[in-house]
């Protein structure tokens, strides 16, 4: 070995901390591998930059440090990145009924201030059911949600009717932000809103920007939490939904949010 390290110009020494640098590179990588599939198990689709961020107190704590490029690079290595989602289904036929967009100049300073609506579908072995969430606009906190076999209005009241019960706060003047779809323009949900003096808000037709927390939302839920993929029946589609709005509401760091979560900021005395 001395004359081996002799010809290559290093010494025994220089050899051995060279090694152990390696076998302590390796077992810093298999660390945070691990660390990334045990959050992976709770949110199985989270992105590399909340990854990152979520691992970084506890790399920090065993010495380890690792930069975002070197991150993503062992991502890679490992086939952990995320795959491109497929293409979304159709879910809103427009309604006749119209009204301004209130969140369109709306500054957001709190909560309970705005919620944002979206229906979305769900694929079952039995056939299709469909989510209806309720978001708040400040927090992005889901404080509503349905699902159910059917496009009906009922699906879209009863995520309302679940908002309104966990208000913390009166809802008038509250803005309800909705595509224009036939279950958010129909006389019995307008009729709700106005009863409870919530102002309605819609975007553009055909415009999927104007309700683009809503439908991020809708993302978040379908491509990190499993909600995309083929589920058993409505009754997996229905449970799957709540622990997968309870986990995203609870757990998972938003980037719109400088990473805290959602519920940090919708209910801050509860998160402490």
């Amino acid at each position: 070995m001395t004359q081996l390290c002799g010809w290559f110009g290093i010494t025994r020494q220089a050899h051995y901390q060279q090694n152990q640098r390696t076998r302590q590179a390796l077992a810093a990588e298999s660390q945070i591998v691990a660390g990334v599939n045990q959050l992976r198990q709770r949110h199985p689709r989270l992105g590399g930059r909340k990854l990152l961020h979520e691992l970084q107190p506890k790399l920090k704590a065993e010495g380890i440090q690792i930069g975002r490029d070197r991150f993503f690079d062992l991502l890679a290595q490992h086939d952990l990145l995320l795959p491109r989602p497929r293409q979304a289904r159709r879910t809103t036929w427009a309604g006749r009924w119209r009204c301004p967009n209130r969140l369109a100049e709306l500054t957001l300073t709190q909560v309970q201030q705005a919620w944002v609506c979206d229906i979305t579908y769900l694929e079952t072995e039995q056939g299709f059911c469909y989510l209806s969430l309720v978001t708040d606009a400040f927090s992005r906190y889901i404080v509503g949600y349905d699902v159910s076999t059917s496009l009906a209005v009922e699906g879209a009241m009863r995520a309302l009717n679940m908002a309104i019960a966990q208000a913390k706060a009166p809802l008038h003047g509250l803005i309800h932000h909705s595509d224009h779809g036939v279950q958010y323009t129909c006389q019995h949900y307008r009729e709700r809103l106005t009863h409870l003096h919530l102002l309605s808000s819609m975007g553009e037709i055909g415009n999927a920007y104007d309700n683009a927390k809503a439908e991020r939302i809708n993302g978040i839920l379908k491509l990190e939490y499993a909600l995309g993929q083929l589920l058993l029946d409505v009754e997996h589609a229905q449970h799957l939904t709540a622990q997968s709005i309870w986990l995203y509401n609870h757990e998972r760091p938003h980037l719109a949010l400088n990473f805290r979560k959602p519920v940090e900021l919708h209910w801050p005395l509860r998160s402490s």
